[in-house]
């Protein structure tokens, strides 16, 4: 038998510690405590693509007792209540990661619990509308959700109307539930919305998480998974479609956290008009102690018109060699010449030609939101959007 030297020791249990404690450059570590979170200037990584001008003071923190106008449509057993954020804490959210969320939590008043029991199954969808009334009313939201274990449910979070509007959800996954989520940012052309989804996946428990925007002046949303035990799996899904002087901006952080577990993210977007923004960042982290996992991350973004301008920042941290497999694609690209031709060349007019590309580009995506009713309004949305501009006389990208 060999003796260890305990400095060794003492140093090698130090370095596992040390892994345990690792934090991604892309999601500032979590806390309650606004000193934390600066306000920033711009210059750090997780700010620089945002136009932190035209948030109009969402970041300086000032108390507002404004609330959105909230619309409930509720299945049996599923209820809708006011909590505490002491309470919030008890049931396990995730901590605010970064400034908007912790202003949230400390201004909100309070949180709005939506709570699936443990084994129901919800025969219908918890649809939630929240509704601003004015751009210039300031919102800070706190919301958490609970799905017990074995439950399996389907929730839309729709905004609407118009505000200055910060909010943080948690959604904490029991083990073995089944969650559909979709987040909706169907504001008016003047709203700004940063938000943060942060989402706890139980043991053998399966999440698909949608975030979807179309309207708002200037959108930031920030969806982060981790998990609470091996087997959970979550999908990450995004549609998004920037108008002239539109900012969409999503942010995606999957940490695994745990071994056996899997993510997948795919998301898409569209950009027509002098000034329309998009903003992809995805990041997974990959711990030593997530052995067996699987993930993958792809964001495609089609630019319809010149002066348009996508970002897509693909990412992966990982530290250990014992996966499954991980990898990432980024794409942004125009119209493709060679499927207009093909459509031309069989008498499709060149307007119906941009019309059947994008939404072909779309419809794969739309098709896995898994709510028929919710599938045939973003249909109708697309083909709205595409009537602003692309559809409408205005030359596409590279005319002459």
């Amino acid at each position: 038998m060999t003796d260890t030297d305990p400095a060794i020791a003492r140093d090698s249990v130090a370095s596992a510690l040390e892994q345990d404690r690792v934090e991604s450059h892309l999601n500032p570590p979590p806390s309650y405590d606004l000193a934390d979170h600066p306000v920033p200037t711009g210059r750090e990584e997780v700010w620089r693509f945002t136009p932190l001008k035209r948030l109009r003071g969402i970041l300086d923190g000032e108390a507002s007792d404004k609330r959105l106008r909230r619309e409930v449509s509720l299945p049996d057993g599923v209820t809708l209540s006011d909590i505490t954020a002491e309470q919030a804490r008890e049931i396990g959210e995730l901590a605010p990661n970064d400034r908007p969320s912790a202003l949230a939590v400390a201004n909100a008043g309070g949180a709005v619990l939506l709570d699936v029991p443990a084994d129901l199954e919800a025969t219908e969808p918890v649809v939630v509308t929240l509704t601003g009334e004015g751009a210039e009313d300031l919102v800070w939201g706190h919301v958490v959700v609970r799905l017990g274990r074995h439950s399996k449910a389907t929730i839309v979070l729709r905004h609407t109307g118009s505000a200055r509007y910060a909010a943080t959800t948690t959604v904490v996954v029991g083990d073995g539930a089944e969650l559909n989520m979709v987040s909706l940012q169907d504001w008016d052309d003047d709203a700004v919305h940063l938000g943060r989804d942060a989402i706890r996946v139980g043991r053998d428990a399966s999440v698909k998480h949608t975030s979807v925007s179309f309207g708002g002046d200037v959108v930031r949303m920030h969806a982060n998974v981790e998990y609470d035990g091996p087997g959970g799996e979550a999908e990450l899904l995004g549609l998004y479609f920037a108008d002239a002087g539109q900012h969409l901006e999503h942010r995606l952080f999957a940490d695994h956290n745990q071994p056996r577990t899997k993510s997948n993210v795919v998301y898409k977007g569209a950009l027509q008009g002098q000034g329309a923004r998009t903003v992809w960042i995805g990041n997974v982290l990959i711990r030593k102690v997530a052995e067996g996992i699987g993930t993958y991350e792809e964001n495609r973004n089609l630019v319809l018109t010149d002066g348009c301008q996508a970002d897509s920042v693909p990412n992966l941290e990982i530290e250990t060699g014992e996966i499954e497999g991980a990898g990432h694609a980024s794409a942004t690209a125009r119209f493709d010449d060679e499927q207009l031709f093909y459509l031309r060349s069989r008498g499709v007019s060149d307007a119906e030609a941009r019309r059947l590309v994008l939404h072909g580009f779309f419809n794969d995506l739309i098709r896995k939101v898994g709510i028929p009713s919710l599938e045939e309004q973003l249909t109708d949305t697309v083909e709205a959007e595409l009537a602003k501009n692309v559809l409408d006389g205005l030359p596409p990208v590279g005319a002459p």
